[in-house]
Formats: structure tokens, sequence, C-alpha cells
């Protein structure tokens, strides 16, 4: 799982990177008292009767602390100027600077120091903040520049216990501090105080040489005193300024908003109030959907005259204004093109405060998530203060967990979609959050993916021509045919898969679903959409090449038949191991992901493990083939030429271990990694809905494998008599699983089927609901497909798919997890409803680090991909030279043959 503090800097806004919590600050400062308190029980391990009652002392207070005379003499240096009774106070100030600190810091009882917090914190939320941001900014430089007390030598009393706490009671000794002061007021001599001070210096260093451990245990024991005091004033003063900043930006955005109502008003004739009239009730019965401002301005055009009317007012210029009339422009024109630019810069206006409103959202949300977290750490790490914290970062208290500037927002929707959008809310969201900067800028690298994706479509339609038309004209075997397709399969599969991802990360990207944070991606390393659709595209040229090869080699169309057709295959599956092993930066947390599935009962899975798990489920058949693959290569039987074997005559390929063993178990595994993670999470939360519910849907699953595999009874065989019960059986399982399972998808992963929504949900984050409906129907069809891909090849079972509907069926249910994947993030965006996170929200998808490595690498394109153009251009000449050499080479052979 990556730091909280990548997740910050990914997400912070730039202009507001100062007000931000300090969370690398605050975990600094945890892990110097976590070492501290490390060190102290390693110390009181030695004498823990010693540690027990220094650790009394110090929550009593009793621990003095004795500044070294090296400071200070240097404190009186300092002070030369000063008049001597100055000089004596000062002196005698530095002995009782860390006593003061002590007595303020655990003299207090827990209950009282709790309520301290709660009211530092009330204080915080009342909007009680200082003056300004420039005045928070200077706060915090001298709170990070002022020095801590020294903390050299101390001074223990040598009275008993008994003695300490009549002592301790006592009104006249309660404080030392107090009676430090009152000795000060009462001597006049400088000599008096130096020499009482140096007094106390003296003895904490005798003690230095007669008990070290004693002396080791308190300076650890205030050391961490002094930790624990740094830790709360810094986090205090964070939540001050991250509050202040909130609220002071929240104001800024709703006196915005205000202006901007009266600049509307203003510029359409009309006075605030008839524009709010008019604006939620005249616009939608007048239009129903306006697609652009000079649509919107014609209507207020209307609406203004008819306004007018009703009130008897005109539209008049005001007294400052000069009418200037435009040469061959009638006046009616002439009002409408005012109309249309006043429209479009309402329109920038409100997508630039919604933009705003959405960015300080995202500020309160991550604020609230990294105090939560580090105080998570704080109580991890300090035992004894657990809970210290826990009312200070209620939800309430940091910015009131976004609710205002969330309702804000909201108020900019409605307008919006009222005045562009027809009512129309989630078009209007989707209008006001215009994509910027998602890495598919038009520039160099559009181009570069648009000629390669061309070449990936010639390539395609060549190797289907080829295929089909040998069919047709030579009656010759197709390709899916051939010996080696189960290897062009199952790289296909993974090829698949990766444009699949891409175009995932695309959608989420475009919708501001920010699966970055969702998966605990480390952003430095995350590839943009267009990054992933590059490596596709160059991955599937290979592919297709290499395809088209191998179907050549195999008709003899190449010219020399020396070079076995084997070989192809096998370059395609060197070629697939390096692209799955390099990058190393981006592989290996792909396969440690992978690693923690497999491994999945011995840790609490995340989020993204649940999420490769389901993709796991749909990659049954890849499994199998990438099987198929790794015995084909290893047995060596790709250096046999095809004329000398046919298709499935491998003995691996009808072992008892491969057919009966391996191939059901590639099956069954994936679901049994699912189950297995639900019965883990329902273990580490103890909730039985939904944890135990979600496991019975796979196990459902696992049956269907289990009846398709092994059951002979379930075979296509008339001599058993009880076949068709079996069947039966196994159809109703079929049946159940299916529902079951679609109904799942429906209601718990994605949040739709709710009836007072139209069966969808509240707050979509997709614009079209059509896509939404067109998503559930194809989930229930291809559930039925995705169950049929669980029965293993080759058993014998009528409804067992046939081989050459097994590519089909592959690319089909990796769709379909695709779509599953988009409604399933943003469920979890909109509502976390697996609980995988501490705090519900989730900040939008904004400016991520992948966007800065695109703005690097774009500058230094263009000449790269016209070199590449120019050298794609000449393959392709030299490629198509030998083709023709090689079609007529067929001419020449065939025509040999006929004489």
């Amino acid at each position: 799982m990556v730091e909280f503090g990548l997740k910050l800097e990914d997400n912070r806004v730039a202009e507001w990177g100062e007000f931000y919590v300090s969370y690398e600050k605050l975990k600094q400062i945890l892990k110097k008292h976590k070492d501290q308190l490390k060190r102290f029980n390693e110390l009181a391990a030695r004498d823990p009767t010693l540690a027990n009652s220094l650790k009394d002392l110090l929550n009593a207070g009793g621990l003095t602390p004795i500044t070294s005379f090296a400071s200070i003499k240097e404190e009186l240096s300092n002070n030369d100027g000063e008049s001597p009774e100055k000089n004596a106070t000062m002196a005698d100030a530095s002995h009782t600077k860390v006593v003061s600190f002590m007595e303020t810091s655990f003299r207090k009882p827990e209950s009282e120091r709790t309520g301290l917090l709660e009211e530092n914190a009330n204080k915080t939320n009342s909007g009680s903040y200082g003056s300004s941001k420039k005045e928070i900014g200077q706060k915090n430089e001298l709170n990070q520049e002022e020095p801590a007390p020294p903390l050299q030598a101390y001074e223990v009393p040598t009275r008993n216990s008994e003695e300490w706490r009549e002592d301790s009671s006592s009104p006249q000794r309660n404080s030392r501090s107090e009676t430090s002061k009152s000795d000060q007021s009462e001597t006049s001599s400088v000599g008096s105080n130096i020499t009482h001070v140096l007094r106390k210096a003296a003895s904490g260093v005798t003690e230095l040489f007669t008990n070290p451990l004693q002396r080791q245990l308190k300076d650890s024991l205030l050391q961490g005193a002094r930790y624990s005091a740094e830790f709360e004033q810094v986090m205090m003063k964070d939540i001050e300024m991250v509050n202040k900043f909130y609220f002071d930006k929240l104001k800024e955005l709703e006196d915005r908003l205000e202006f901007l109502k009266e600049s509307a008003a203003m510029g359409l004739g009309l006075k605030r109030h008839q524009l709010l009239e008019t604006s939620d009730e005249d616009v939608r019965t007048t239009h129903r959907r306006l697609k652009s401002p000079l649509e919107f301005a014609k209507s207020f055009v209307r609406l203004s005259v008819r306004a007018s009317e009703k009130e008897h007012i005109g539209l008049d210029l005001d007294e400052d204004d000069e009418e200037i009339p435009l040469v061959g422009v009638s006046k009616k024109e002439e009002d409408t093109a005012q109309r249309k630019r006043e429209a479009e810069s309402i329109q920038r206006a409100l997508v630039d405060q919604y933009r705003t409103a959405k960015l300080l959202h995202n500020f309160a949300i991550l604020n609230l998530t990294g105090f939560v977290k580090i105080v998570k750490k704080h109580d991890k790490a300090i035992p004894e203060e657990k809970g210290k914290y826990k009312q200070a970062v209620r939800g309430d208290q940091i910015c009131n967990e976004g609710r205002a500037i969330e309702d804000h927002a909201t108020r900019l929707e409605k307008l919006y979609a009222s005045w562009f959008c027809g009512g129309n809310r989630s078009e209007a969201r989707a209008q006001l959050l215009p994509k910027k900067g998602d890495s598919l800028e038009m520039d160099w690298s559009q181009f570069r993916l648009g000629y390669r994706l061309g070449m990936c479509t010639i390539l395609g339609l060549w190797v289907c021509w080829d295929c089909f038309w040998g069919v047709v004209s030579e009656g010759s075997t197709t390709i899916g045919e051939r010996t080696a397709f189960p290897v062009f399969r199952a790289c296909g599969g993974l090829l698949t898969l990766q444009w699949f991802w891409g175009m995932s990360a695309w959608v989420w990207s475009r919708y501001r679903i920010n699966y970055i944070y969702l998966f605990d991606f480390d952003p430095r390393i995350v590839a943009s959409p267009l990054k992933i659709f590059n490596e596709a595209v160059d991955n599937t040229l290979v592919f297709l090449t290499t395809m088209l090869l191998y179907y050549k080699s195999g008709v003899h169309d190449l010219p020399g038949d020396k070079i076995p057709a084997g070989i192809f295959p096998f370059f395609l599956t060197m070629y697939t191991i390096v692209q799955l092993a390099l990058p190393t930066r981006t592989r290996v947390p792909m396969w440690m992901a992978v690693w923690r599935l497999v491994t999945t009962p011995l840790h609490s899975p995340s989020f993204f493990d649940g999420y490769v798990g389901d993709i796991f489920t749909s990659m049954v058949k890849v499994f199998q083939d990438l099987a198929w693959t790794a015995f084909f290569i290893l047995s060596g039987e790709w250096l046999i030429p095809e004329d000398n074997q046919a298709p499935g005559n491998y003995k691996w390929e009808q072992s008892f271990r491969f057919k009966h063993v391996l191939i059901p178990l590639l099956t069954l595994l994936p679901l049994w990694f699912r189950f297995s993670q639900c019965l883990r999470r329902y273990a580490d939360t103890g909730d039985r809905f939904p944890h135990l519910l979600n496991a019975l849907k796979y196990a459902l699953s696992q049956t269907v494998t289990l009846f398709g595999a092994f059951h002979p009874l379930y075979l296509d065989l008339t001599q058993h008599q009880e076949s068709d019960v079996f069947q039966l059986f196994w159809m109703c399982t079929f049946i159940g699983s299916s529902l079951y399972s679609f109904g799942w998808d429906v209601y718990m992963d994605w949040g739709l089927g709710r009836p007072k929504h139209a069966f969808l949900g509240p707050r979509l984050m997709y614009p079209q609901k059509g896509a939404y409906y067109a998503i559930i129907a194809l989930d229930l069809v291809l559930r039925f497909a995705w169950v049929l891909t669980l029965i293993p090849p080759h058993t014998g079972a009528k409804f067992a798919l046939p081989d050459y509907l097994t590519a089909v069926s592959m690319v089909l249910e990796l769709g379909r997890r695709t779509m599953w994947g988009f409604l399933r993030l943003e469920n979890e965006h909109r509502s976390n409803t697996a609980g995988y996170r501490r705090v519900g929200f989730v900040p939008l998808h904004f400016a991520t680090g992948h966007m800065h490595e695109y703005t690097q690498e774009k500058k230094h394109r263009g000449f790269s991909v016209l070199i590449e153009v120019t050298v794609i251009t000449l393959l392709v000449v030299v490629v198509s030279f030998i083709s023709v050499i090689a079609a007529q080479h067929a001419t020449e052979r065939a025509n040999n043959v006929e004489l």
C-alpha cells in the first residue's frame, strides 16, 4: 500500500500547498518519539523499578530538570547590558523553563487535557483563526525555528515516595516555578542568584557520575514529553490553519457567486429576484435543452422582454454607458450578439467557480484524511496516549467534512443545469468539469498513435483476408485450426487485457474517478492512458506481424521453406515474457499484487487486491491457454514441422495430469482466491454482510466448475439412468449462480437498482444514463456466457464451448469485466461500499503525478515521431515488395502443379 504522503503530494493544489497538513513533519516527530520510547523500554528492562518510579514522578510533576553550566553562562553573556536584577531573573528562568513545561503538560489530568483539545478544535471550527494567511505562515516559521529547551542534566528529589506525596499535596510546595519566582523577588544580589544556580548545576554533574542509568532514563522520559508536546503543537496549529483557509476560501466563493448572480441580472437587464424566478421556472418551461450559448442568449432575450412586460421595466443603459451602433447590423442582431457574449462569459465563470469548489472540497477531504491517518499512526506508535486526539480529528472539527463547499457545488450544478442543460444535472456536472490535461492533447503523440493504429488495422485486415480467402478459394485450413493457435490465443488474451486496461484508465480519468487514489498506486510510476495505448499498439503490431508470418509459413507462401513455422509462436512467447517483466519499475508492483492474491489467507486484502481477484476470474480461458503454451514450448514441439503432426495429438496434452488435474485446477483457483479474500475480510471486520454473501457467490460458481469438470453423470451419456437428474441440478445451479452474480453486480458492486432513482443510483458520475442501462443489460447476458467459460474444455459436456468460440468468449468476458470496472470504481469513489478506507471521501481526479511525466516527455516527441514515420514508410515499401515476390512464387508453384 502506497504511503498517504505520496497521495497528498499527488492530489494537492500547487497554489495552496502551504496550507495543507504537515503530514511528513508530523510523521517524523512520531518516528523520533517512537525511537525514544524504544530506547526507554530498553533502559527500563535493566531496572524496571527505577523506571516506574521515574514515570510516576514525571506524571506527578516531580522530575526537575537542571540546565548545564555552559547554557547558563551563554544566557548570561547574551544579557551583559541588562540590569543585574534582570540577569538574575533570566538565569533562574533558564532553570525553571522545562519545569513549567512539564507542569503544564503532565500535572493536568487526562480528562482536562482532552477538554483542552476539544476546546481548541471547537475554536478552530467556529472561525477564530487569526488575521490573515500571511500571519499563519509567519507563525509556522517561528514555531519551526524556536529552539527546544535544553535537556542535559536533571535533579531527582532525595525524599521517599511518602514524603513526596505529602510534600506535593502541600499548597506551599505545589509549584516549583512559583517558588523560583518568589526567590527571585526576595533576592537583590546578582552573585547570590548565580551561586544558587551553579549549586544546582553541580548537583546535576555529581549525579551524572553517580547513577548514569537514572540520568539516561530521565533524559529519555523528558525527551519523549518534548516530542509529545511538539506533536500536539504542530497538529493543533495545522488544524487551525486548515480551517481558516477553508472557511476564508468558502466565503470568497460565496461572495463570487453572489457577484456572478448580480452580474447576470444586470447583463440581462433584470433584477436579481427576477433572474432567480425565471431561471428556475421559465427556463425549464421555455426550452428543454440549450445546446449552445447562442440559444441560451436568445432564450434570455425572450425572458428579459417577458419579465420587462410583467414588471413594466425597460432594458435601459446606465447613465455612464454609451451606445455605439454597429454599421450594417440591425438592432436585433446586435442585441443577440451581445447576449451571446454575456452568456459565454457567465458559462465560463460558472465552470471556473465549480472547478475551484471541487478543488476546495478535495482540500477538505485530503486534510481530514491526513489528520485521521496521522492520529491513527500516533495511537499505534504511542499506546500510552491512545485516544488523546480522537475528539480533535472528528469530521465536524476539520472543515466540517467539506459539507458547506459540497452544498455550494450543488447550487452551482442546479444553476448551470437550469441555464444551459435544460435541468439535466448529470450533463451539467459533465460540462462543468472539462478534462484539461488528460494526456490526450493534440500533439505528436496522438499523431504517432493514430498512424500506428492504422498499421494495426491494415495488418488485421490482411490476416483476416488470408485466413478466410484461403478457406473460400482453396479449402485450406484457417489459422484457428493450426497447431500453435492456442499460443496466439493466450498472448492475444493478455494483449486484449492491456487494451481494456488503457480504456479503463482513460474513462476513469475523463470522468474524474480517482483510480490512483482508490487503488493505492504510487503516482510517480503510474502510466497515463496515452502511454498505455502506445504500448498496446506496439504489442499489437508485433502480435499481428507474427501471426501473419506464422500463417504464411504454414501454407508455404514465404520465400524458401527453411524456417520452421514454430519459430514464430516461440518468438511471440519470448516477446510476451519480456513485456511482462520489463520495465521493472512498473512490473514489480504488478507481480506483487499477483503474489498478494495467491497468498490471500496470509494477509488482509486491499481494494486493488479484490479488483485483481475479480479480473482473474474472467481470465480462466487465458490461463488455460497459457498452460498449453508452456507445455508446447518446454516440450520442444515447436521445433517439429507442422506437416508431420496434427493438432491435439501431443502426449502431454492427453495425459491425466494435464487434462484432469492442471486444467480443472486453473479453472477453479481464481474463484478460490476470491472466495478466500471474502472470508479474510469477514475475519478482519467481523461483518457477515456483505462478505459472507459475497463468498457464497463464488462458492456457487465453484460448484458449477466442479460439476462440469469431474461429475461423470453430467456428461451426455444415455447409459446413465440418473443423467437427467444431475443435468437438471447442474442447470439450476448454473442459472442460480448467473442470476446471483448479476444481482450482486448491479446492487452491491455498482450501487444501482434503487427504485427511487429510476433503478440507478444517487449522484452518478457518468453523464449518460442510457449507458448504465446498456451495461446492466449486457452484464445479464454475458454473465451466463461467463459461467460457460468455467467448464474445462474437452470434458465431453454438452454445454462446453467449441474451440472456435473460445477466443470470442474470451474477448467478450474481458469486455464485460472492463465495463464492470467502470461502474465498480465509480461506486467505490462515491460511497466506500466495501469499507476499505477509514475516511469515506475520495478526492476527484484532477492533477496527478503521471501528468508531469507526460508534460516532460511530449517536448521531445516531434522529431522522433518524424523519424519513426520515415522508417516505417520504408519498411512498408520493403514488405510490400517482398509480398509481391512471394505472390509470384506461389503462382508459379501452382502452375507447375497443374502441369
